[in-house]
């Protein structure tokens, strides 16, 4: 690990973002250029006093995982990307398995589309980034699991409570759905090891799966109606739009209410309640860190 290079690239990709680059409004008069060090710690998911200590050559190594976060935060291009995992001693990403690298562009998109949820996810159902309505709506997607559960398609058939996010009688064809589209995913990746120890655990551990993998269905989700199950605001209906990328190996995926349904109330309530649970989390995070 090169504790002063890594610092001095976290602080000069820091530098030269703009609020607006990464969603955010500007605000108050900034005396210093870029982004403040707090920002770039909340759009990574870490703590502010931890990424002020790598900023000042004085943090512990950070995690694959945590680069990765680092990499999105700072919308890093894919040689960037490398460079950072170089200078904090970790191998690059190999070219085979997922790309958790998204690019700045897409970010960008994402930022862009702040009143209805929308995320960004890999074509084996790992989410990748999310907007603050998205995990409002489905839940911290992006930090909230490790391994194959970080994938929706295998928790959907190996957890009961990621199912329950569908309507009981909505299930049946949510599960088909996935299965096809997993199976045109996995026909991009001749030989990709994750992808096919993914199916293998999938099969082990679900006899449904394993019958509709059987039937080889094939077909690439682009758009369909999803019925969504919240604990505080009920079932929202949702026309869901998926944008590929030329590789089709990243989907953003938007979820957007018909105009003069229900839906549209039950999103701007839920807005208001993600709001304020961000907030409350914010302030929590602040009296345990100023308990230490």
């Amino acid at each position: 690990m090169q504790q002063k290079e890594l610092a001095g690239f976290l602080r000069t990709r820091r530098e030269h973002l703009q609020p607006a680059d990464v969603g955010l409004h500007a605000g108050a008069r900034r005396r210093t250029p870029g982004l403040r060090r707090h920002e770039v710690a909340d759009l990574a998911g870490m703590s502010p006093d931890y990424y002020i200590r790598l900023e000042q050559a004085r943090g512990p190594q950070p995690s694959p995982q945590m680069l990765n976060a680092l990499s999105r935060a700072l919308r890093l291009t894919t040689d960037e990307r490398d460079h950072l995992y170089r200078l904090a001693g970790h191998h690059a990403p190999p070219v085979l398995g997922v790309d958790e690298h998204v690019s700045p562009g897409l970010l960008r998109l994402l930022d862009a589309l702040t009143a209805i949820p929308a995320q960004i996810g890999s074509d084996l159902g790992i989410t990748l980034a999310q907007n603050r309505l998205a995990v409002a709506l489905l839940g911290d997607q992006v930090s909230a699991f490790r391994g194959m559960a970080r994938s929706h398609i295998y928790r959907f058939f190996t957890d009961p409570a990621a199912r329950a996010q569908y309507p009981a009688e909505d299930q049946q064809e949510q599960a088909r759905i996935m299965v096809a589209d997993v199976r045109a995913a996995i026909a991009l990746r001749p030989g990709d090891p994750e992808a096919a120890k993914m199916i293998r655990a999938l099969q082990n551990s679900s006899d449904e799966f394993t019958t509709l993998w059987q039937q080889h269905d094939v077909a690439v989700r682009r758009s369909d109606r999803k019925r969504i199950v919240h604990p505080s605001v009920g079932t929202i209906e949702l026309d869901c739009e998926v944008l590929g990328t030329s590789r089709q190996d990243q989907r953003l995926v938007i979820l957007t209410p018909r105009p003069g349904s229900e839906a549209v109330s039950q999103l701007q309530l839920l807005s208001v309640i993600g709001t304020q649970d961000l907030a409350a989390k914010a302030r929590h995070h602040r009296n345990s860190h100023a308990d230490r």
